[in-house]
């Protein structure tokens, strides 16, 4: 016995019994589930929007540093040659352009060039591995080249294999 004398109802009787509502209640339903679903979508759009512009960041950066290692193993390379270092400038050949001539047959074809007392060095390619370079030489002559450029595999650095027009 229950407070008061009461007894709890009898269950339901066998088939034929009406349940005390015919369906549970649906009301808001469709509008939760659009909520949901709206909000994974939004959630969805600003991990993949983020993830995009962190690839594109990433991507200037390692452009600018490439850019900024290009400029400087250049630009060692064209100062030993202008202070008439040859066998500096020779060190900083990539293995390759070694093998194809010795210190004495390299200083004897850059010693017999125009002395380049300046110079501007573009953005790398990376297809070609190279960068374009603007020249003046000791008359005031200006001249379009091209640096070839090497990886060092012990180090990951750029070499120079050889600048030609």
């Amino acid at each position: 016995m229950t407070l008061l004398g009461q007894q709890p109802p009898p269950p339901p009787q066998g088939p034929g019994v009406f349940p005390p509502f015919p369906a549970p209640p649906v009301e808001g339903r469709g509008r939760r589930v659009g909520v949901a679903l709206g909000l994974g979508a939004g959630v969805l759009v600003l991990v993949c929007g983020a993830g995009a512009a962190a690839a594109v960041g990433l991507t200037r950066v390692m452009s600018s540093a490439l850019n900024e290692q290009a400029e400087v193993v250049v630009g060692d390379y064209l100062e030993a040659l202008r202070d008439r270092e040859w066998s500096q400038a020779y060190d900083q050949l990539c293995p390759q352009a070694k093998e194809q001539e010795n210190v004495a047959q390299f200083t004897s074809r850059v010693s017999a060039g125009e002395p380049i007392t300046a110079w501007d060095v573009g953005n790398v390619e990376l297809v070609q591995l190279s960068a374009p370079v603007t020249v003046t030489y000791a008359d005031g002559d200006r001249a379009d080249l091209r640096a070839y450029l090497g990886q060092n595999r012990q180090t990951g650095g750029f070499e120079v294999c050889r600048v030609e027009e």
